[in-house]
């Protein structure tokens, strides 16, 4: 009778060869569209926001259909095995570390600029005629609130692992309120500044790099809040939390980003 097993339906290894998908080419274009429609929208073409709305509609669609598959995988058909886990949380590493790339760009025109400033713009950091954020208002509430969110993801981490449901849910909650508090007083101190991104060289790297960093806020927002739905659908468990653990790195790495850039972008930069 056991001869009769057919073998074909069977895995004899740990790894997990994913199906066919149409999300990676249908990401491509919807990338693709984002990117071209940004330029066109920035640059004053007709119908350019209309078509930025529609590549972020489509980039967001697409990672939801994308995110639904692999939760399937992970959760209903047990392909996440630990070597697939291992390889997941080795594959994440590696991403932010290419993130950690994109912020030393920015922080290297940063300090380029700051480090020796040009005569065309005042020999002086920040230049002339540049009012600078007070540092000790809406920024350094704003490290509290992220540093806050980071302990609360933490301990919500290690709810998890002790098999604390309502712990871990609380401090998911937390975290994802002061995130959004967070974001809300990034853009009021946007409207509320004294100079734009096309006020010298210290626009450009301001608002290059707080609204990177903010983007990754958002980014990292969207990753928590899906791993908070996760949760209340009970997909996470003790032994199987990876995608968790993925967000909370995340959300350190842009926590320790900010601390970065109000050291220097907003205390440096303040006039003593």
């Amino acid at each position: 009778m056991l001869l009769n097993i057919n073998r074909s339906k069977f895995q004899a290894h740990p790894y997990h060869l994913v199906d066919p998908s149409p999300w990676p080419i249908s990401m491509s274009f919807a990338l693709l569209v984002t990117t071209i429609s940004a330029v066109m929208y920035m640059q004053g073409f007709n119908y350019g926001g209309y078509l930025l709305n529609l590549g972020v509609l489509l980039v967001s669609t697409g990672m939801a259909l994308w995110l639904r598959d692999v939760i399937v995988e992970a959760t209903y058909l047990g392909h996440h095995t630990e070597q697939v886990k291992r390889g997941l949380t080795i594959g994440f590493a590696l991403f932010i570390v290419s993130e950690l790339m994109a912020f030393f760009s920015v922080f290297w025109a940063y300090f380029h600029s700051s480090l020796a400033p040009a005569v065309e713009i005042g020999g002086s950091w920040p230049p002339l005629g540049i009012q600078i954020l007070d540092p000790f208002a809406i920024p350094l509430l704003n490290t509290i609130l992220l540093l806050s969110s980071g302990a609360f993801i933490t301990y919500a981490h290690h709810a998890i692992i002790k098999g604390n449901r309502k712990s871990a849910i609380l401090g998911i909650i937390l975290t994802l309120v002061f995130a959004i508090i967070f974001t809300a007083l990034q853009g009021y101190e946007y409207s509320e500044a004294g100079f734009t991104i096309a006020d010298s060289i210290f626009g450009t790297v301001f608002f290059a790099s707080t609204g990177l960093h903010g983007f990754h806020v958002i980014v990292g927002t969207i990753f928590i809040g899906v791993q908070f739905i996760r949760l209340l659908n009970h997909h996470i468990t003790t032994s199987h939390h990876v995608g968790l653990e993925s967000a909370i790195a995340y959300w350190h790495f842009v926590d320790v980003v900010w601390l970065f850039l109000y050291a220097f972008v907003y205390l440096w930069a303040a006039p003593l």
